[in-house]
């Protein structure tokens, strides 16, 4: 008696062209999907003290200066001379952090911007100087 063997097809070919483009994919998904993901997930109810600092304040000054060199704080008229004494007085809370905001008339010398940015360095006091968009 003839034993035949059972014929054995060739293995299955795998085609690989497109699992590259699947495998990015799903790198850049879980990138993108990582990026959304709130890192602090613990939720604390913390406990209170009265000795706690308190949280400083932004607090804005807006200085302006015309062009016939008429300074106004605040929308107020002020005097050059006054004008390094108010933000003196303005810094006696120091929970407060103070940001000058310079608005200069274009005509008017740019001493006069430069002397009120002295005087913010002088308190170190942040000074903005602010402008126009076109």
């Amino acid at each position: 008696m003839k034993v035949e063997r059972s014929k054995r097809g060739n293995a299955v070919d795998v085609y690989t062209a497109s699992l590259s483009d699947i495998m990015f994919f799903l790198l850049l998904f879980f990138l993108i999907i990582s990026t959304l993901v709130n890192p602090s997930v613990i939720k604390l109810l913390l406990p209170k003290t009265q000795y706690a600092e308190q949280i400083t304040a932004e607090k804005n000054i807006n200085i302006s200066i015309t062009k016939d060199l008429q300074y106004y704080y605040n929308d107020k008229p002020i005097s050059f001379q006054e004008i390094e004494s108010q933000l003196q007085s303005e810094l006696t809370d120091k929970k407060v952090n103070l940001t000058v905001i310079l608005r200069a008339d274009n005509s008017i010398p740019l001493q006069n911007v430069v002397d009120i940015v002295g005087i913010g360095n002088k308190l170190k006091v942040k000074v903005v100087l602010s402008a126009l968009k076109n």
